[in-house]
């Protein structure tokens, strides 16, 4: 195994990581009395925050800001307000929904993803995407069918908590996209990574934007004295642990993988979250939860295990069209 794939599987591992911690800290932060709202709104400006500082401290990667073209700063807007609409979903379904249960259902994404690359990315060939998708769908089924009946979550919560994988998914396959990767080739290899950390920031910068733009609007309390200090560990966590790392490590790592490996990878994120949840908030899967989860991984990595040799042709540069 060459060394660029090496670090690509390490970065993904630590994005897997940072990702999975999302609803670890937020059920604090909720706790505290803070809205999915006024966090995301915290979240993405730290987040952007931290992005634009790593890209002006580096003479090389302030130069890419001027090399990236019109067309591709539009892009990565565009793939921020995507992220908004995922992140939007996802922790407004975590303030009823618990962190096992969300991380099960969410997982469905690497199955969509391995289908939709079936179009526009490195794609996986025969038949196992399909069944793969067939598999996880199976999964969160029978996660939501085993839900005690006590302990259902509201129904807007469990919409939600599907939406999320689904925007997700688009997502991931444009993000990839949009970094080099097509069905001819995988991967980009910048010379110094300066376009990759210009898009993040600029993506990031879109989506912090957008959630400011929607909480002033609700009339949500943003303002730094309006929130209660026991929140603010959590939501600086969840700024520069869920969002500026993983989004930089995941982006990174997608370039040396591709998306629907990077998928394949990243099957350590709810196992990290289901086990932290248990540690931290006593939070368990019923039996049959248990068996969609292990099911919904399984569909993973069927999914993820058989995508074919990599073209003759596979180029690793940066196409800025």
């Amino acid at each position: 195994m060459d060394r660029q794939r090496l670090v690509g599987i390490g970065l993904v591992l630590v994005s897997a990581a940072s990702f999975g911690s999302g609803a670890l800290f937020a059920k604090p932060v909720y706790g505290a009395g803070v809205d999915w709202l006024t966090l995301l709104s915290w979240r993405f400006l730290i987040g952007a925050g931290l992005a634009w500082a790593w890209l002006l401290v580096s003479r090389e990667r302030r130069a890419g800001l001027w090399r990236l073209s019109r067309r591709r700063v539009a892009i990565a807007f565009g793939l921020g307000i995507i992220y908004l609409g995922n992140s939007s979903t996802y922790y407004a379904a975590l303030e009823t929904v618990s962190a096992s249960l969300a991380a099960v259902i969410v997982y469905i994404y690497p199955a969509v993803v391995a289908v939709l690359s079936i179009r526009v990315g490195h794609r996986l060939v025969g038949r196992r995407p399909w069944v793969a998708l067939a598999m996880t769908l199976a999964g969160v089924a029978l996660a939501l069918g085993g839900i005690p009946a006590g302990e259902v979550p509201p129904l807007l919560g469990l919409v939600e908590i599907v939406a999320s994988p689904l925007i997700y998914s688009v997502w991931i396959v444009l993000s990839a996209r949009f970094a080099g990767e097509r069905t001819d080739r995988i991967g980009i290899e910048a010379d110094d990574g300066a376009s990759t950390t210009v898009a993040t920031a600029l993506m990031m910068t879109s989506t912090a934007i957008g959630m400011w733009t929607l909480a002033i609007v609700f009339g949500r309390p943003v303002m730094p004295a309006q929130i209660p200090a026991a929140a603010w560990p959590g939501m600086i966590a969840i700024g520069f642990v869920c969002t500026f790392l993983a989004i930089q490590t995941f982006y990174a790592g997608t370039r040396r993988v591709g998306a629907a490996q990077a998928s394949l990878i990243s099957t350590f994120e709810p196992v990290w979250t289901i086990t932290l949840a248990s540690l931290l908030f006593g939070e368990t899967l019923g039996p049959i939860q248990l068996v969609g989860g292990a099911l919904v991984i399984a569909g993973v990595v069927l999914a993820q295990t058989s995508s074919g040799p990599v073209p003759a042709s596979v180029t690793l540069r940066v196409a800025d069209e």
